[in-house]
């Protein structure tokens, strides 16, 4: 299937591992240009050298999502490179688990920095291109926490519930400029990000909740992510798609 793809111009946050370098691989594997920002400069730019050594198009970028600056200089780094920017997945993400009354404003202000404002920030930036050329596509990473909420992970649950309602919102404000604005809420996902954090005997019992009795991978949640930035989703807007292994039904 031509997902219509090739020589989009896309920007991918998070794209130094896990599920942001699973879309951006499959992103330039479809023909687009990528644009790989991370927190990590050195990530990004190792992704961004396995899309260039493989044939594609890419340039990395080191980008802190918290900052409306740097998410500025990312979609400034795509139009001039590029001259334009038709898809941005919004990936970044990061979680400090752990019950809430044990928790602290520091670690409240991490995960809403990253996890709300990181989306917030890129999207603005994104915005003023995309309206002007009459067209674009955002696709938000919100999470099944979001959805239903998650144990140990209550700011969290909280900072995708409201990437949910941000992405909605916005959908509706910027769909008369044929700009589409998209979640995708994975389950637990196995990353880097994810690697010895539990037991094989602790993740067969978490996988025992999902109806398919295992968790996802990063390879296994970017294809939607794609697809909601491809052709294919061309009367798509204001969704939001479980890839989670059937953990929320909503």
């Amino acid at each position: 299937m031509d997902l219509g793809l090739n020589d989009k111009i896309t920007l991918v946050t998070g794209a130094g591992r896990g599920i942001g370098r699973a879309v951006a691989l499959s992103l330039a594997a479809d023909g687009a240009a990528v644009v790989c920002s991370d927190m990590s400069g050195d990530s990004a730019t190792e992704t961004a050298t396995e899309i260039t050594n493989n044939g594609g198009r890419a340039v990395g970028i080191a980008h802190d999502v918290s900052s409306l600056d740097q998410a500025k200089a990312a979609v400034a780094l795509a139009l001039d490179t590029y001259g334009r920017l038709d898809c941005v997945a919004n990936v970044a993400g990061a979680w400090r688990p752990g019950l809430f009354v044990d928790s602290t404003p520091d670690d409240w202000q991490f995960e809403l920095d990253v996890d709300l404002l990181g989306a917030i920030n890129t999207t603005r930036a994104a915005l003023d291109p995309m309206i002007e050329q009459d067209g674009g596509k955002i696709v938000n990473v919100a999470s099944d926490a979001g959805r239903v909420g998650e144990f140990r992970q209550a700011v969290y649950s909280g900072a995708k519930a409201g990437v949910i309602g941000f992405s909605k919102a916005v959908a509706k404000e910027v769909g008369r400029h044929n700009v589409h604005v998209n979640c995708v809420a994975p389950g637990f996902t196995k990353t880097p990000g994810t690697d010895g954090m539990m037991s094989e005997e602790q993740e067969a019992r978490i996988a025992r909740g999902y109806p398919l009795r295992k968790l996802g991978t990063a390879e296994e949640v970017a294809p939607m992510i794609v697809f909601l930035l491809s052709n294919g989703a061309s009367h798509i807007t204001g969704q939001v798609i479980s890839v989670s292994g059937g953990y929320s039904m909503v």
